[in-house]
């Protein structure tokens, strides 16, 4: 059995046929063009739906598509994603289904990284896990006994709007400290970059300091790992305040395995060894049993195989 998995992004359309056993079968990616307006972005997603199942001999049974945003509990329905303007409240599965006859389901794009963790990932052998994305913002699913949770109205798992600082640096949450801005990449560059200016001595201010715009967490991770102090300490605060938020996240929950992906987590050790100390540091004792945070290799492919992954679980009957 084979379904159509696609990752709706202001930049770019990621497209994937998928094998429910096998995993991909074919995958490519597509320029939005999300600035020419919704039209344009549905024809978009069609031209994209139709390359990525030209010549297949199997139909899929449906397509299940992650995109930022506020998805609704029919999965139908999404309310003002970020980064594609014009959208307000839009019913993406009908839209879909009228263009191309094809069946779609849709949910959060954070979400289904951490459905595509649990179905071919490191989330495989848990039951139970929360995930965390590190990308441009922070994302987040929960999974609870091998499914979504997904709260009241399908909004749970925004947790890069969780607050460790009120009088912290802004972010896109509603007020100041929010995790996001210390892991949210360009909120994570903007802190280096202020910490670099005041270290005129330091290596990273020579190699960057004439546009600060290029900086990026990776450049970080390599200075950390050529020994620079400066670079190391930058990470390890960053990773102190994932661990608190961390601490929120398992004493609500009770769900004691963090599953860690995305851009900024290929820091590794720079961070993710400052968040488990932080964590263990913090943590009431009795949630310290069974606690672990792990490292999602998948990157972005979970995303796509949890999309794909929510159309076999969805639509197969």
């Amino acid at each position: 059995m084979i379904s159509i998995g696609i990752d709706l992004g202001g930049t770019n359309i990621k497209a994937a046929v998928v094998d429910q056993k096998k995993g991909f079968i074919k995958q490519d990616s597509f320029p939005t063009n999300a600035d020419l307006g919704k039209d344009h972005v549905y024809d978009r997603l069609v031209m994209a739906i139709k390359e990525i199942t030209d010549g297949l001999d199997e139909k899929p049974i449906g397509i299940g598509m992650g995109l930022p945003g506020m998805v609704a509990m029919d999965r139908q329905t999404v309310k003002n994603p970020p980064n594609l303007p014009g959208w307000k409240v839009e019913n993406v599965s009908k839209e879909i289904k009228k263009r191309t006859g094809l069946s779609c389901v849709i949910e959060n794009d954070a979400n289904l990284a951490a459905l595509g963790s649990a179905r071919f990932g490191r989330g495989e052998n848990l039951e139970s896990f929360i995930m965390i994305t590190l990308g441009t913002g922070v994302g987040g699913g929960i999974i609870f006994e091998n499914k979504i949770y997904r709260g009241t109205t399908g909004m749970a798992g925004e947790l890069g709007h969780v607050i460790v600082d009120y009088h912290g640096p802004m972010s896109n949450s509603n007020t100041r400290g929010g995790i996001e801005a210390y892991l949210g990449q360009r909120f994570l560059s903007r802190y280096a970059a202020d910490r670099i200016r005041q270290n005129t001595d330091n290596p990273l201010y020579e190699k960057f300091h004439a546009d600060f715009n290029l900086l990026e967490p990776v450049d970080l991770s390599k200075a950390a790992d050529d020994g620079n102090e400066l670079a190391i300490d930058i990470l390890k605060k960053t990773g102190e305040k994932l661990g608190y938020a961390i601490v929120n996240y398992i004493h609500i929950l009770d769900i004691r395995k963090i599953v860690v992906s995305g851009g900024v987590s290929k820091a590794g050790k720079w961070i993710l060894e400052p968040a488990r100390n932080t964590a263990k540091q913090y943590l009431m004792p009795p949630f310290l049993d069974g606690f672990d945070i792990i490292y999602e290799s998948l990157g972005n492919e979970a995303a796509l195989l949890g999309a794909a992954s929510l159309a076999f679980e969805e639509l197969s009957s």
